[in-house]
């Protein structure tokens, strides 16, 4: 007799990085022909070597970074990250305010068993992130997916039209994963005007924020004084510091919120990664100029891919920014399909917008995303050459 599963995690879709690194398997790249992969957003190198050496002293050198923390993390770094940030979005957050989190996932797992049960409702624009539709469906939450225009900008009009009394919360993501679009600062306060209006929460992924190509604060929704009421913000060292696999992430919510959160966090992974706190600590305090140089950089890249993106005769550039550019491709054929074909006839390794859509939405049979940080201008140069050149 076979043991039973829970019927959530079935329902639950394969996850699609994961099942597009299998296309891999078996194909071998030639030395003068590698793999170009634009399948994935995270830093594809270590972190530079000050904040390397930075690590080691931290292993050597401080013993409580060896032992369990506070749930919601150290408080130097939940003291700092409220001061940046009070002062980065002109308002005020106090550090009992600030959770330190296993990663951004883990900020939104946390956020969402405080907001939602079975059978409740959240608002998602599509395309979505992924990982936010998959923890939905594993806790029997319905996301309701929040059709975005040809810009890629979501609607609030749209989304009081799918608001129902189980809803719970609208999710955002700016810079946009997988869209890459920025969200224009009024377009945000008209989200939590109305998540405020109708008594749910607003919740915010700036995972991508330090490489926003505006200048000054993305949006002022923290000068509100009762911001915490409807204000759920998500954060990640990870593309910041390259910390991804120190999994340190951040969650700004009320000091109420946070202490559901708590809960959550002790029987899950009952603290945060010491070394990865106290590392992102010292980047925050000693590595803004080279924040800066990074941001500079992505920031050259997506210029590579606007510039170039004229090569490629019949496709459309829908979005860019932050990480990611999405496009949507000219051949008659679906874009799962046409990515796995990619991989053996181009060399390329991307992902189809039928991992960032619901099954019944047509437009992800039409698109794809790149993540263009991963590679210079060289590379993306190569990639428009494997692209246009392309016979299928």
């Amino acid at each position: 007799m076979t043991t039973p599963f829970n019927p959530h995690i079935r329902e639950t879709f394969v996850p699609p990085v994961m099942e597009a690194y299998r296309w891999l398997d078996g194909i071998t790249f030639p030395d003068d022909r590698p793999l170009v992969n634009v399948s994935q957003a995270a830093p594809a190198v270590p972190p530079p070597p000050q904040m390397l050496r930075a690590i080691a002293d931290i292993v050597l050198n401080d013993p409580s970074a060896h032992l369990y923390g506070a749930d919601l993390g150290f408080a130097d770094l939940r003291a700092e990250v409220a001061a940046q940030s009070s002062a980065l979005y002109g308002g005020s957050i106090a550090p009992q305010e600030v959770a330190i989190t296993s990663g951004c996932n883990q900020a939104f797992t946390s956020a969402m068993t405080t907001l939602a049960g079975e059978g409740d409702e959240v608002i998602l624009p599509t395309p979505w992130y992924f990982n936010h539709k998959m923890h939905l469906t594993m806790q029997g939450i319905t996301a309701i997916p929040l059709s975005t225009g040809s810009n890629l900008l979501p609607d609030p009009a749209d989304a009081a039209a799918l608001m129902t009394p189980r809803t719970r919360a609208i999710v955002l993501v700016t810079p946009n994963n997988p869209g890459g679009v920025e969200y224009p600062a009024d377009l945000v306060r008209a989200f939590f005007e109305l998540a405020q209006h109708e008594g749910i929460a607003l919740v915010l992924d700036e995972t991508y924020r330090d490489f926003d190509s505006r200048d000054g604060r993305p949006h002022d929704l923290f000068t509100d004084p009762d911001w915490a009421e409807t204000l759920i913000q998500l954060y990640s060292f990870s593309k910041a510091y390259r910390l991804t696999g120190h999994r340190v992430g951040t969650l700004t919510a009320s000091a109420a919120r946070l202490a559901e959160v708590e809960k959550y966090i002790d029987t899950v992974t009952i603290c945060p990664n010491q070394i990865g706190q106290r590392a992102a600590l010292w980047g925050m305090r000693n590595m803004g100029q080279w924040l800066a140089g990074e941001r500079a950089e992505i920031l050259d890249r997506r210029a590579a891919m606007n510039e170039g993106f004229h090569r490629l005769k019949g496709w459309k550039l829908r979005g860019i920014g932050g990480f990611f550019a999405y496009v949507e491709h000219p051949f008659d054929m679906r874009s799962d399909d046409l990515a796995r074909r990619l991989v053996s006839q181009a060399g390329v390794l991307l992902l189809p917008a039928t991992f960032f859509t619901p099954p019944e939405d047509p437009r992800g049979l039409k698109e794809l995303r790149i993540a263009y940080a991963n590679i210079d201008r060289a590379g993306i140069d190569t990639l428009f050459s494997r692209l246009e050149n392309l016979t299928l």
